[in-house]
């Protein structure tokens, strides 16, 4: 007879198979489609079936269209689009979530945000939505979870998924079992010195994909409580933050949901800089593995204006940044499950899926304590049944590395190339330009993709990392919708998505290189 978890398991498998959920998006001739942020349930970030873009054929990548935004405050450009059926889906800085012909940029309807709750802060997404058929799901960054119909962009419904005043939603939800997985952070760790600090908790959230109800939640860190004063004499409370921006992977066949976590806001206690492993279903903790502790930051540390005594992690040493917000690569090594997941201290962690034991780590950057991780790993890696690739951010200079899944020996390593802010748009700004390789990596066969703070978008050969192509997206671009936007570093938050002969990027993040106009998302083709 089957015990009671694993009777659950193969159920959920059978709701999965029936609801004709992402786990079969990487299946063989299915290169037109890439339906959520992570690619597949196991986080690989890569294309198998893509056939148009080769090694030897990516040097010929042209740009076929420009999509423009206005200009909206400091909000960048950077939800990854979805694309199945020749439709793409994502979210704008403008608070605009759309689907566009995927060829051709054509828009085909727009969804406006606001119409959910609008007496609330201007609603933009950043994450990247999850579409599963006719459905498509995504957040904001007011902490709302949304469902659309993928044919019309007629709401289904829209639930706010944690009443916290300061919640938002940056971790890209993923579909598993008619459920959605998503983690939940905070605006409260850019708060100010007279704000009451801080009562978020950072929490993961599984969702009824048909109705939006919460399922259940893991808490990271306990109820904060008030411990006493700041030197501002707001109220201060303890312990919060460990919010939860990084995005899922799943494991099907154990039915557990991998997560990283964030740092603590105040305090010491909870899940802060962990590995969660949940059991998808109920929300158990099957394991955890906390990487680096103590770990309590917020931005006011890195404020040099901020009065003393507001960052207590930087009297004792604790002040690091160095949550986790990459995404989980799960794969097997010898008919072993193993998860990987890189850290902003620079760590790339491999650790057996069952057990959270570590297998292996690979340093691959130097870490700068309370640099916002600018030194470490950001958003996540790709696995492409051979290596693992992962990059680093501004690690003097950030690069692309290939691991060997089994060891973490390093197979090759390439800098970001020393000349990225000697040409192109961000030539013009050498006091801004950095050689960082901010965004997720991805992965077709024999190719790589990561775009650069230095407004470069780049691809290499999965063989040896030679730069195979690279365009300078530092520059302005009259946009199908008829929007004139321009380039900047190329997006981070997500990263290339490769579709049936297309390559898909926003350029839109820091820096800014003297910007006076909207992002833009741009396509290439061959």
């Amino acid at each position: 007879m089957f015990g009671r978890r694993r009777l659950t398991v193969l159920i959920g498998l059978l709701v999965l198979c029936l609801a004709g959920a992402t786990v079969s998006a990487a299946a063989p001739g299915r290169g037109a489609e890439w339906t959520s942020w992570q690619k597949d349930l196991a986080g690989s970030r890569h294309n198998a079936a893509e056939r148009k873009i080769t090694e030897r054929t990516v040097g010929d990548l042209k740009l076929k269209w420009a999509f423009g935004f206005e200009k909206i405050g400091m909000f960048t450009s950077h939800s990854q689009p979805a694309i199945t059926g020749g439709t793409m889906y994502f979210g704008g800085p403008d608070g605009l979530f759309y689907a566009l012909d995927a060829k051709t940029g054509a828009t085909k309807w727009t969804f406006e945000l606001r119409t959910v709750d609008p007496e609330r802060r201007l609603p933009v997404v950043r994450n990247s939505p999850v579409v599963v058929g006719d459905r498509v799901y995504f957040g904001d960054l007011r902490g709302y979870m949304y469902a659309l119909k993928a044919s019309t962009g007629a709401l289904v419904w829209a639930n706010r998924i944690d009443e916290h005043a300061q919640a938002l939603l940056t971790s890209s939800p993923i579909h598993f079992a008619g459920r959605l997985y998503v983690g939940v952070s905070s605006n409260e760790s850019s708060a100010d010195a007279d704000y009451p600090c801080c009562t978020f908790r950072g929490q993961f959230a599984a969702i009824d994909a048909a109705t939006g109800k919460v399922l259940w939640r893991h808490y990271t860190v306990p109820e904060p409580k008030a411990v006493g004063t700041w030197p501002s004499g707001a109220t201060r409370f303890e312990p919060s933050g460990a919010a939860v921006w990084a995005s899922p992977s799943v494991d099907p066949a154990t039915g557990t949901v991998f997560v990283g976590t964030g740092q603590n806001y105040t305090g010491t206690a909870g899940d802060s800089d962990s590995v969660l492993a949940l059991d998808a279903f109920t929300g158990k903790v099957r394991w955890k593995r906390q990487m680096t502790h103590p770990d309590t930051w917020r931005l006011i540390c890195v404020d040099p204006s901020a009065p003393p005594g507001h960052c207590p992690g930087m009297e004792n040493g604790t002040a690091l940044d160095y949550d986790i917000g990459s995404l989980g690569n799960i794969f097997t090594v010898k008919g072993r499950t193993l998860i990987g997941i890189g850290q902003k201290s620079g760590v790339y962690h491999v650790l057996d899926a069952r057990t959270g034991e570590f297998v292996w780590q690979r340093q691959l950057a130097k870490p700068e304590p309370n640099d916002l991780g600018q030194s470490g790993i950001l958003w996540g890696g790709s696995y492409d049944g051979q290596r693992l690739y992962v990059a680093t951010n501004d690690a003097k200079p950030g690069a692309l590395h290939a691991l060997d899944p089994a060891t973490g020996a390093l197979l090759w390593k390439t800098p970001n190339p020393a000349n990225g802010c000697s040409w192109g748009g961000s030539a013009n700004y050498p006091d801004e330009c950095i050689l960082a390789n901010r965004p997720a990596v991805t992965t077709t066969p024999g190719v790589v993709y990561e775009g650069s703070a230095d407004g470069k978008m780049r691809a290499y050969s999965a063989r040896d990392g030679r730069v195979l192509w690279e365009y300078d997206t530092v520059r302005e671009y009259q946009g199908v919708n008829g929007i004139t936007a321009r380039g900047s570093g190329v997006s981070a938050a997500g990263g290339a998505v490769v579709v049936d002969g297309m390559v898909y990027i926003h350029s839109g993040y820091h820096p800014d290189y003297g910007n006076d106009k909207g992002h833009v998302l741009l396509a290439f083709g061959l």
